[in-house]
């Protein structure tokens, strides 16, 4: 079976079109890891008015989803919808 079809890409381009689909509809159904003080955060909530904002420095356990999310990686914000997440945010990204 190629890897075109197999269904662990169709589950992340699933995801990452629900991702794309969302950072274009204002974040609706998008979750944002960040920190209140960020000011990366606070950009990425402003331009996402919709999506639901998750503070990773109060919850512990989304601390560890964001990190599963991103790869490890400990950079904020993370945007995330189903298992497809974006790492920083730029405005138009």
């Amino acid at each position: 079976m190629s890897r075109k079809n197999s269904p662990d890409t169709r589950c992340a381009t699933s995801d990452a079109d629900r991702l794309g689909e969302a950072l274009a509809h204002g974040g609706e159904g998008a979750l944002i890891y960040g920190k209140e003080a960020c000011p990366h955060t606070r950009r990425a909530r402003a331009a996402l008015p919709q999506a639901q904002f998750v503070d990773v420095l109060a919850d512990p356990a989304a601390l560890t989803e964001m990190l599963r999310l991103s790869g490890g990686v400990r950079r904020i914000p993370v945007i995330a919808s189903g298992n497809a997440a974006t790492v920083g945010f730029q405005r138009g990204s």
